[in-house]
Parts: structure tokens; sequence; C-alpha cells
């Protein structure tokens, strides 16, 4: 695709995505446009070998738009960022089709280990503001990332993550994120914990008051006996060395004080 194919695609995606864009003339302002003509070209002149001119133009990008992909990256078709400032692509980074990240996103690496170690990103993903996705590992396509998560592993196919560290908290039957570009309405795995332990600490609590109520209804009944002279215990303590119960319940017609040895007549 030519330099004059390559505006038209920014300007249809950036129309697509981006709700604040009310002519095609602004697109010429965003920050997406302007480093994704820096890399276009940077990245041809990196795949023949010209490695110094290539980051040269790349910085270049960087120093006007705050977005920094090397030119080894490589980047599908239909790739949108959103603001932008902050955003990190390593080398070795994959990205499918029809990508979208917000500002802040690093696509990184976890050290100084050789070859692939960046992520794979599959087609139609969205990664939410201020999300790292860290090594060689693949963003499956129709996935979305939380803002702020920190993603360690291979995440399946139309997933959700969420959190630090990431997790999936939702597969299947997910919209194509770029329908939505909804990067807010996410579960919430800590608040669904707490919800938990909350429902769980309240039934704890109501089953001890049952058995505080009970209790409660069995030492009543007990002492009502010892008063009315029908002590349970009372013939067990004659012939036991201890009393069964520490209370002196039973006392009250024992030959003997409770738990004293008794001696057979």
């Amino acid at each position: 695709m030519g330099i004059i194919g390559n505006v038209k695609e920014e300007i249809r995606i950036i129309r697509e995505r981006d709700p604040a864009i009310h002519s095609s003339m602004e697109v010429f302002l965003y920050p997406s446009f302007k480093v994704m003509l820096h890399y276009r070209l940077a990245h041809r002149l990196y795949r023949s070998g010209h490695f110094f001119l290539a980051r040269w133009i790349s910085q270049r990008g960087v120093r006007k738009t705050g977005i920094e992909i090397h030119p080894g990256a490589q980047i599908g078709r239909g790739f949108f960022i959103d603001h932008g400032n902050g955003v990190i692509i390593g080398e070795t980074a994959i990205i499918g089709d029809n990508v979208t990240l917000y500002q802040g996103v690093t696509l990184g690496g976890t050290g100084k280990e050789h070859g692939k170690r960046h992520p794979t990103v599959g087609d139609n993903v969205m990664i939410s503001a201020g999300a790292k996705v860290l090594g060689s590992f693949t963003i499956g396509e129709n996935s979305k990332i939380g803002a702020g998560s920190v993603v360690l592993d291979e995440v399946p196919p139309n997933s959700t993550v969420v959190g630090v560290p990431g997790r999936v908290v939702k597969r299947g039957n997910q919209p194509i994120p770029r329908d939505t570009m909804d990067q807010v309405n996410l579960p919430d795995p800590v608040k669904e914990d707490i919800s938990n332990l909350q429902h769980a600490n309240s039934e704890l609590i109501n089953r001890l008051l049952d058995l505080e109520a009970e209790v409660r209804y069995l030492k009543r009944t007990e002492e009502k006996s010892c008063e009315e002279g029908k002590c349970a215990y009372r013939e067990v303590c004659r012939q036991k060395e201890r009393c069964h119960e520490k209370v002196k319940c039973c006392q009250k017609g024992c030959p003997a004080p409770c738990g004293e040895k008794q001696t057979e007549n």
C-alpha cells in the first residue's frame, strides 16, 4: 500500500474508533496518525538492513508524539492508538489487524533474552490505558485487557483480563472490542472475592448466633431440672470419679461434692 493508501486507511480507522473527531482534517493532528507514518517508513528501512536510519526516523516520531514503536515491530492493518502518550512497542512484538491501544500501554520484554521476547497480539484486541504486557506469549484474538493490568501469561481468544497480575475473568461470547471501545465496564475479581468473603462471613455469624441460642436454651433447661430435683447427672455423679459437668448444678442431693471420688456404701 502506498502513502496515499496509508493516509486514507488511517483516516478511516480514526474516524471509526474515536467519537471525538468531527472532520477528516483533524486526523492529521492525531499522534497515532503521525507515528504510524514514521513507523511505516522506518519499518521498510529496518527490513532493508538500514538499522541506523530506521531508528533515527523512529526516534523523530517518538519526540513528536510520545509514542515509541521500534521499527522492527510487525503491525497489521487497522492499528489505532488512542491519545497514545507513553505507548511502547518492542522490537519483536507482532500485532494483528484492527488492534487498539490506549495511552501508557507497554508491549515489552522481561529481560535481556534474545530472539522473540515481546508479545504477539491477535486480531481485534483492545488493550486499555496503562496496561503492561510483558513477555513472549500470545494475546488471543477478540480479547480485551483491562486498564492498569499486568499481563505475564498467555491469554486465550475471546477473553477479558484484569488485575495485577492479569487474570482471565471472562471468556467467550464477547463482542469485538472495536465495536464498543469500552475499557471501563469490565469484571472486577477483587470486588467479587470481597463480596464472596462477606457472604461467607455473614453465614458463619448466623450459624454462631444459632449455636449460642441453643446453648442458652440447654443451660436454662438444665438449671430448671436441677432446681426441681431432676438433675440428669446426679446418679452418674455417684458412680464416677468426676462429674460430667464442671458446673455445680448437680451437687444438690449428691452425697459428696462434684468432682470428688465417690465411695461405695
